[in-house]
């Protein structure tokens, strides 16, 4: 027991310990855009102010327009703005006009103006049925006034995240939330609940890690029927770290005789086959290049570093060469981001930068500069990168726009965020 303790302690250290992206931005110009409160009276002024600020932010987080910070006030079918906003060298005005009904359901209505000469450019309305779903009325709308434009997608931002919460010594809850933390739901609760995994790109069911049942246990949950299944039990740990474009096949980290290695287990099958073998810690394993492979965390070297191994065999090839603790990788395509520990202060804590590297090149980007940037997630776009940050003693999720050269923080005001997916 006590050997397999020693071990739980390390694993979680891998993993439990602003930004300048040096990515040259690729827009050379991006168009001046002014939001307006077109909204009346019968809706509530502090929901209003919300969904406006929110989509101000989700215009600023997708990096394909110049947005004001503040909204102004403009009625919805009027022009009496259009004058003054062309002497400010404002190209579009969206205007928004929000109203609520009984039961909670908020409606929409936004209309985007050519601000030069007032003309509409496109018109849309959108519902939501449930208030404390309003974030998402806010991403819908960004993603639309994004995709009318032919920009690269924002389609993430109607992604759900899901992160394990610590509430206290020895208790973890799974938690949903949109990617600014505006909405949350906790959907595990009691014990210790940690690494949640999405189950599909649907997102109605996912993995997690449940250390209830006197050994680490994996299950999988359905979200909307609440349906729980138990895939498998280990020693030591059970932990699933990467799912199968198809949800057929999931790279787990089990530790069946207190040594922690890399298994792809087969859902159809129940079949387990061995990936690494190493009288050490392997974890963290994620699929790269097209499935072929695997990325993945050991200490094979005497400190956490990133390593590769083809799922065919072969022998395994060391990814990074510098740092003395990286400890954390996630995966789109043939590129790796992961956390690389840099500098140590006279506390004996070190600062974690992310990198961005390619399997197939000798390609390496600094992402992060200063602070702890730990647990990295693709977004599905391969543009995106979702993070979490510590800071004074409060979790931030991190958001990184590789292309548009800007990053963003969303703090959680109570708790701290262990792991993460979306």
């Amino acid at each position: 027991m006590k050997t397999i303790f020693i071990l739980f302690l390390f694993v979680i250290s891998l993993f439990a310990s602003d930004a300048t992206i040096e990515i040259v931005k690729k827009i050379d110009k991006t168009p001046r855009l002014v939001v307006a409160n077109s909204s009346e009276q019968t809706m509530d002024p502090t929901l209003n102010r919300k969904l406006l600020k929110l989509l101000i932010g989700d215009i600023k987080v997708s990096g394909h327009f110049d947005v004001k910070s503040d909204f102004i006030s403009a009625a919805y079918n009027g022009s009496d703005v259009v004058a003054s906003l062309v002497k400010s060298g404002t190209d579009l005005l969206l205007k928004t006009k929000f109203s609520q009904a009984a039961g909670g359901r908020i409606a929409a209505k936004v209309k985007l103006v050519n601000a030069q000469n007032g003309n509409k450019i496109f018109e849309k309305s959108y519902a939501i049925s449930k208030s404390n779903r309003y974030p998402f009325l806010a991403h819908n709308i960004a993603i639309d006034l994004n995709d009318h434009f032919g920009a690269p997608s924002i389609a993430w931002m109607n992604r759900y995240i899901i992160f394990a919460e610590s509430v206290g010594s020895g208790k973890s809850n799974i938690v949903v939330s949109d990617y600014t933390l505006t909405f949350k739901k906790t959907i595990v609760k009691g014990g210790l609940n940690i690494f949640p995994k999405w189950a599909n790109a649907q997102q109605d069911a996912f993995y997690y890690t449940s250390y209830n049942s006197g050994k680490p246990t994996l299950y999988r949950l359905d979200i909307y029927s609440g349906q729980k299944r138990k895939i498998l039990s280990s020693n030591g740990m059970a932990v699933c770290s990467d799912v199968s474009r198809d949800g057929n096949r999931l790279l787990v980290t089990i530790a069946p005789k207190d040594q922690p290695d890399i298994y792809l287990y087969d859902l159809r099958s129940g079949a387990k086959k061995r990936i690494t073998s190493f009288r050490g810690i392997d974890v963290s394993g994620s699929f790269v290049d097209d499935e072929s492979g695997v990325v993945f965390v050991s200490d094979r070297l005497g400190y956490p570093n990133i390593f590769y191994k083809s799922l065919s065999g072969g022998k395994v090839k060391q990814m990074v060469f510098h740092g003395k603790n990286n400890s954390s990788c996630s995966t789109h395509g043939k590129y790796i981001v992961y956390s690389s520990r840099e500098s140590m202060d006279r506390r004996g804590l070190g600062s974690f930068n992310l990198y961005l590297i390619s399997t197939q090149t000798d390609y390496i980007r600094r992402l992060t500069q200063g602070g702890k940037n730990m647990f990295p997630r693709f977004a599905s776009d391969g543009e995106t990168v979702l993070f979490i940050k510590n800071s004074g003693g409060r979790s931030n999720l991190g958001i990184l726009r590789l292309n548009a050269n800007k990053s963003f923080l969303f703090p959680l005001h109570s708790g701290k965020i262990q792991s993460i997916d979306w």
